[in-house]
């Protein structure tokens, strides 16, 4: 009887622990294509919310001078709090209207619009005051990617990170990463577009993500990561974790049936 006790302890304990398999990232070897193809990589439109970094030179510097925006002015600055994660560098931020403000040029509606399209709109503009400026070189490019990552992350929250692209592993890396009781293999991005929410999955234990459409986020990305149904059942994440606690119900159990039968 108390052998088979133990191994039914033991089976369980085994059946309730969390696999090493998943936990383990990009898990499997990369398979070389034959085929070269081109890459879904359709331009970011903007949104509200977003941060530009605009920057424009001329042979005469001066002339383009108010343009010039410092970190002293805290416009277009976003972040958590952290300052690894935040963009310290002035920018252009979206108004709620889907507008930036701009010396001289005043509002210019970038809602809905590719960093290519809003460099060529300031650029026409910027025809039309300096007329005299013949070589006036535009570029325009994001601040930061913005997200958002809650779940079963050590550090859930709204976060920037300064660089033009990010992909999903750095923007869990930046977050704490995933815990133990986190699903690896089933994490959801939440994405807005002109043509509605989208929800995508991505198995993040397979070395396949990284040809995902949504391997690299894009700003104001919501990025869940689910519980393991092991947190649910509350029995622990290790062997000796799930057996500690099936040997305190049984003993719970036992207690109990004993007290019960000497009333």
């Amino acid at each position: 009887m108390f052998r088979r006790l133990i191994l039914i302890l033991s089976i369980c304990s085994l059946a309730s622990c969390v696999p090493n398999k998943d936990l383990v990232y990009l898990q499997g070897k990369p398979v070389a294509k034959k085929d070269v193809y081109k890459l879904n990589d359709e331009p970011y439109k903007l949104q509200v919310g977003d941060v530009l970094s605009i920057d424009i030179k001329a042979k005469n510097e001066e002339s383009v001078a108010m343009f010039k925006k410092t970190t002293g002015n805290n416009q277009g600055i976003v972040g958590n709090g952290n300052t690894n994660n935040v963009n310290l560098q002035a920018g252009y931020s979206v108004d709620r209207h889907g507008n930036i403000r701009m010396p001289i040029i005043g509002d210019i509606n970038v809602l809905g619009y590719t960093t290519k399209e809003v460099r060529l709109k300031i650029e026409k503009s910027l025809l039309v005051y300096l007329r005299n400026e013949e070589d006036i070189f535009v570029t325009v490019g994001l601040a930061g990617i913005k997200f958002t990552i809650f779940g079963e992350v050590s550090q859930p929250g709204t976060r920037v990170i300064n660089q033009n692209r990010v992909n999903i592993i750095e923007a869990i890396a930046n977050s704490g990463d995933i815990v133990v009781t986190g699903n690896r293999k089933n994490v959801e991005i939440i994405r807005k577009s002109d043509s509605g929410t989208k929800k995508f999955t991505i198995d993040l234990t397979k070395i396949e993500a990284l040809d995902s459409e949504v391997f690299y986020i894009q700003p104001n990305d919501m990025i869940y990561v689910k519980p393991l149904k092991q947190k649910t059942w509350g029995t622990g994440t290790t062997g000796i974790q799930s057996l500690s606690t099936i040997i305190s119900l049984f003993t719970l159990v036992t207690s109990t049936i004993l007290l019960v039968r000497n009333l």
